[in-house]
């Protein structure tokens, strides 16, 4: 994949649109986290709900499932031959935008 491509678009999409730029350009990770806020707020919601009703080993499972997806996100990404950069954004963007796909 050429560099130039691989941070664009249509290679990481995230769950909010509208911070997207308008066309094929490289994005930055603080794009990426800006258009991901509900998705964010939802994990750390949950890890925090885990760790006070239940207990912190829930937490760190809820975290470890998280951290699992964005691995195999990331790995899944290299072989294809994306960057690195473009794994990092691609795989955190992914596990974002599938896990608010039920709203």
């Amino acid at each position: 994949m050429r560099r130039e491509h691989c941070g664009t678009r249509n290679h990481i999409e995230v769950w909010h649109a509208s911070v997207l730029p308008s066309g094929l350009e490289l994005i930055r990770l603080r794009t990426v986290l800006r258009g991901s806020l509900l998705p964010i707020l939802v994990w750390t919601g949950g890890a925090c709900f885990a760790y006070f009703v239940y207990n912190s080993v829930v937490a760190t499972v809820l975290g470890g499932i998280f951290a699992l997806s964005m691995v195999v996100g990331y790995w899944l990404r290299r072989r294809a031959r994306h960057s690195v950069r473009c794994s990092v954004y691609g795989a955190l963007g992914g596990v974002l935008d599938k896990s608010m796909a039920g709203f």
